[in-house]
C-alpha cells in the first residue's frame, strides 16, 4: 500500500510540473492563434493555425514588415493579425497605390517594395499618417479587404501581443516566418 501511495504521489508531481510548465510557456512565450478572415490572403488564409511569439518584443521594437497579432485598440477582447507598415515617428504617405515612408534616416522617403504581395495588390487611400511615439501603422496583405490602420488609426505599442513565428497548419503550408527587407 505504501509502495502504491508513493508511485500516486510522483504520479501528481509530474501533472503538476507538465501543468505548471504548459502555463508558464503559454503565458510568457508563445501563444497558438487561429486566422480568421481573409484580411491577410495569400499570405495567410482563414484557418491558418499559428505561433505566436510573446517574449521577442521584450527585448526589441517590432520592425517594419513583420507580421503580428495584437489586440485591436477598439475592442481589446478582439485580436488582430496585420503587416507592421509604419514604425513611431515616422509619417506615411499612402497615394497612388504606393507607400512611402519618412523618417530620420530617410526624409526623402522610403517608397515600400512590398514583394511579399501578389503584384496586382492596390493599396487604396490618398492619405498622410503622421505616427507618434509608440505608435505602429497596420496594414492587411488583403488590401481591399483589410479593416486595418487606415479604418482605426495607429496601433498603440501597449495592444501588441506577439510576431507570428511559425505556420503549423494546413500541413503543406508549414512555414516559419522572418521580416522581409525593404
Amino acid at each position: 500500500m505504501r509502495q502504491f501511495f508513493a508511485s500516486f504521489l510522483e504520479v501528481i508531481e509530474i501533472a503538476l510540473v507538465a501543468i505548471g510548465a504548459v502555463f508558464l510557456i503559454r503565458s510568457f512565450l508563445i501563444q497558438p492563434f487561429l486566422v480568421s478572415g481573409s484580411s491577410m490572403a495569400p499570405n495567410f488564409e482563414n484557418g491558418d493555425y499559428l505561433l505566436i511569439d510573446e517574449l521577442t518584443y521584450h527585448f526589441r521594437a517590432p520592425q517594419r514588415g513583420e507580421v503580428i497579432v495584437f489586440r485591436y485598440p477598439n475592442d481589446t477582447s478582439t485580436y488582430f493579425i496585420k503587416r507592421v507598415i509604419g514604425l513611431p515617428g515616422e509619417r506615411i504617405e499612402i497615394k497612388n497605390d504606393s507607400i512611402t515612408v519618412f523618417s530620420d534616416t530617410d526624409p526623402k522617403g522610403l517608397v515600400l517594395d512590398e514583394n511579399y504581395l501578389p503584384k496586382s495588390t492596390v493599396t487604396s487611400g490618398d492619405e498622410i499618417i503622421q505616427l507618434k511615439q509608440g505608435e505602429y501603422l497596420m496594414l492587411g496583405d488583403n488590401r481591399a479587404y483589410s479593416f486595418d490602420s487606415r479604418s482605426w488609426g495607429p496601433l498603440p505599442a501597449k495592444d501588441i501581443i506577439g510576431i507570428v513565428r511559425l505556420r503549423l497548419w494546413p500541413p503543406a503550408g508549414v512555414t516559419a516566418f522572418a521580416a522581409p527587407q525593404y
